[in-house]
């Protein structure tokens, strides 16, 4: 699952799709929905007569989910579609009973046995929405969840998702500090980068690392982390699944728009030190001062200026595998550019770094847990071998 905090099950088919993607939509008269729905379908997914497909999102966002039905369809493939809204999403908490909270999504794995693709499309504008359930069901549900995704990547299900934690609302614009008009613009530049482009550059980013054996990450608020990488898979997201990625399987059948990603994760019980977060929002609250002490690979220390309360009970509650470091994430779409002086951070953003703890099969990884942690530094410098590849938030020609 690619939390990277965002995922937040119900259950059934929309349990699966929203473990999967949150923050994610559009929004009618953004952009054109049949030509959004064409290249969820046929650029990124590149479904093929006879596939099955998972469309699934809010009712909020009907239009472009039946655009997505018809595009499928018109392929020759057969869509199933799936529904949910922020109400039902709260209701699949406060209504049914917490001994249900860690049954296997039978539903969803058995779906997972059958679909070549899924395509999701779900956004929620209030990202308190669960804030005061417990987090022992919050575990058991994310627990729970790892077993539907983990079939769908035993399956090389394609998974294509549009938002990426960049969707322009209301509730994102205010975290970032910025007008939703403005994050509008950002986003759709984003998406509509030119991907022979963005290949090229995920593929520069890719070579580099693969080259690599060691990585130090340091930043001027105190974060110095270091971890080895030699012999590691590295995985990209340009948007695009392509045939190589269909044989590849697993963690290369996933793309999330806008893209522009190239991630790995380190050689287990290598990554050392500290990373620093001066601003991380959880369940829509801010966290100052984040600060996380990595020994041997593992998760040492977790401590913060102000807010860490919420987070730090969730991490308790969750199980095996929430300590351990989990992967590195390097952004390089030119077109997701940060404004000065905003809050805005985005994994594509060109020269921003990602770094987390917890689960990581998204990534290509081995560890699979009920618990994810991803956070941003967006002024980072990242040195494979001693050679700077980023330079305080900058991406290196």
């Amino acid at each position: 699952m690619r939390d990277r905090n965002r995922r937040v099950g119900v259950c059934g088919v929309a349990m699966l799709a929203v473990a999967l993607l949150v923050a994610v939509g559009v929004q009618a008269g953004e952009r054109d929905l049949a030509t959004t729905a064409q290249r969820l379908v046929d650029q990124c997914a590149h479904i093929e007569e006879g596939d099955t497909v998972l469309v699934h999102g809010t009712t909020e966002h009907m239009d472009l989910l039946e655009e997505v039905v018809v595009h499928v369809r018109k392929r020759g493939a057969f869509p199933l579609l799936t529904v949910t809204n922020d109400d039902l999403i709260r209701r699949m908490f406060m209504e049914i009973p917490s001994k249900y909270d860690g049954q296997h999504p039978e539903l969803d794995i058995k779906l997972a046995g059958i679909m070549d693709a899924a395509i999701l499309v779900t956004a929620t504008e209030n990202p308190a929405l669960l804030a005061d359930v417990p987090e022992e069901r919050l575990a058991a549900r994310g627990k729970a969840r790892e077993h539907a995704y983990n079939a769908m990547l035993k399956h090389n299900v394609r998974i294509v998702g549009l938002g990426n934690a960049l969707y322009p609302t209301k509730a994102t614009a205010r975290q970032f500090g910025i007008s939703q008009e403005r994050l509008a613009d950002i986003f759709w530049k984003g998406v509509n980068v030119d991907y022979r482009e963005l290949q090229a550059a995920t593929d520069t980013v890719r070579t580099y690392l693969a080259a690599g054996n060691s990585v130090r990450i340091t930043a001027d608020n105190g974060t110095d982390l270091r971890m080895r990488i030699q012999g590691r898979p590295v995985h990209v997201n340009d948007g695009v699944i392509s045939p190589d990625d269909r044989r590849a399987g697993g963690a290369a059948c996933q793309v999330w728009l806008p893209a522009g990603e190239v991630f790995l994760t380190p050689l287990p019980d290598t990554a050392e030190g500290t990373i620093v977060v001066d601003r991380h929002y959880f369940r829509g609250k801010e966290i100052r001062g984040l600060r996380l002490e990595f020994q041997a690979g593992r998760l040492a220390s977790m401590t913060a200026q102000s807010g860490i309360e919420p987070l730090k009970r969730l991490y308790d509650a969750c199980g095996a595998g929430k300590d351990r470091f989990a992967a590195l994430d390097v952004g390089v779409n030119p077109n997701v550019r940060i404004p000065p002086d905003s809050r805005m951070v985005a994994w594509m953003a060109s020269g921003m770094v990602t770094v987390g703890v917890g689960t990581n099969k998204w990534a290509g990884g081995d560890v699979s847990s009920d618990f994810a942690l991803f956070t941003h530094l967006p002024m980072a410098t990242l040195e494979v071998d001693g050679r700077k590849l980023i330079d305080k938030g900058t991406l290196q020609p």
